[in-house]
């Protein structure tokens, strides 16, 4: 059984197979900070925190009244501490006593990866039913691109910036998700009197790294370079707090978000997927994810 950097297994006769070797790890970027993925994982998480969490072995289970699968899956780094077949029937019910489906969440396509964890998943039938990638690249190319002088900063996402959120019914679980991180911030552009911002985005701090998150257009003013007002605004500030890295998820039909990223500077680090236990059913807890953004349609 072969597992393939997107994270498909296939299944090769061993009748056929001729010679095997050990794939060393992969080259230097040529372009972009470096990273390795368990660096990556961590400050992911740590953008979107979960309102309850707890630690199998060295698993962490995470919880957010549903709030995004991100805040509501399991980040399965390192070792459990109990047998696979175990360690999921634990996240199972775990999950079933907050009346949550179980995820867990894994990474595929980088060195550190969790290739064999999602063959396991799926060969125990779990569902496979997000796919994206994690985008890095240097911080301060964004930075230059645009002067951001309409772009309003803020600590809180207020009434303004919720309504041009793509979430709607925004609970009091979701804003304390939304906030959560090191240090965040909210950008604005504002709208005409009485409407809704012309854009908004989110980035959060932390160390090195400036995650950038919920870059929203209106469909009325895209194409007019707004995103890119909005993360370079947001990206002085993070370099004014002493951040270098830059970081976002996208996901892998936004063909507009990836070219536009792709002109910032960044390129793909690796995918992330959200497996579903297999006796759950239904798509109620839809993930936004951070870099699936409607920026790159502006």
């Amino acid at each position: 059984m072969i597992t393939r950097r997107d994270g498909q297994s296939v299944r090769i006769p061993e009748s056929v197979l001729v010679a095997g070797k050990v794939v060393p790890a992969a080259p230097a970027r040529r372009r972009g900070p470096a990273a390795s993925y368990p660096e990556l994982a961590r400050i992911t998480a740590r953008a979107w925190r979960p309102v309850e969490s707890e630690r199998l072995g060295e698993w962490e289970l995470r919880a957010a009244g549903g709030f995004t699968r991100r805040a509501n899956s399991v980040l399965p780094l390192g070792d459990p501490g109990l047998g696979l077949d175990a360690a999921l029937e634990a996240v199972r019910r775990w999950y079933g006593e907050r009346g949550l489906p179980a995820y867990v969440q894994t990474a595929t396509g980088a060195e550190g990866t969790q290739e064999l964890l999602g063959a396991e998943l799926e060969r125990r039938g779990w569902v496979r039913e997000v796919t994206a990638e994690l985008w890095i690249g240097a911080l301060a190319p964004v930075a230059d691109r645009a002067e951001g002088a309409g772009v309003v900063l803020s600590r809180e996402a207020d009434e303004a910036w919720l309504s041009r959120y793509q979430r709607k019914g925004m609970t009091e679980v979701a804003l304390r998700v939304l906030g959560s991180g090191p240090s965040v911030w909210f950008a604005t552009v504002p709208g005409a009197p009485g409407e809704p911002p012309a854009a908004i985005g989110r980035c959060v701090v932390d160390g090195r790294w400036a995650g950038f998150a919920a870059v929203e257009v209106d469909p009325a003013r895209r194409r007019q370079g707004l995103a890119t007002e909005v993360m370079a605004a947001l990206a002085r500030r993070a370099l004014d707090e002493g951040a270098s890295a830059a970081w976002l998820q996208v996901e892998d039909d936004n063909e507009a978000a990836r070219a536009l990223y792709a002109d910032l500077g960044f390129a793909p680090h690796h995918a992330y997927h959200h497996y579903r236990a297999p006796e759950e059913s239904g798509d109620e807890h839809q993930d936004p994810a951070p870099g699936n953004t409607r920026a790159g349609r502006s």
